[in-house]
């Protein structure tokens, strides 16, 4: 089975997922994704997380339409609810997060 298909079955089987699609060449990937991925775990535990290196997975950032480095696609019930590319900010990350997960994991 190849990648895309299994990112599909994980984005169907999970209620929120981010995809993170970075290249190790370009240092803004390298430099965002601790922080988002601190972010997530604070604010955000039941995000699953998927770290994708676009050069050594090609048909996945094809099946997903990634051009560029570092992209985020963020998926709340099997559905792309954003999607983020290049110029990200952790802060408004953090804040469209907020009601979509509080909504789908309110206790």
């Amino acid at each position: 089975m190849d990648q895309s298909l299994d990112l599909d079955s994980f984005i169907k089987d999970n209620q929120a997922i981010m995809l993170y699609f970075y290249n190790n060449s370009c240092p803004p990937c390298v430099a965002l994704r601790p922080k988002v991925d601190v972010m997530l775990a604070e604010n955000y535990p039941q995000i699953k997380r998927v770290f994708i290196e676009a050069n050594t997975n090609p048909q996945a950032a094809a099946d997903f339409g990634i051009f560029s480095s570092p992209t985020l696609l963020i998926f709340f019930e099997g559905k792309e609810y954003k999607r983020y590319s290049k110029y990200i900010s952790v802060s408004e990350l953090n804040e469209v997060l907020a009601r979509p997960y509080s909504l789908l994991f309110s206790e």
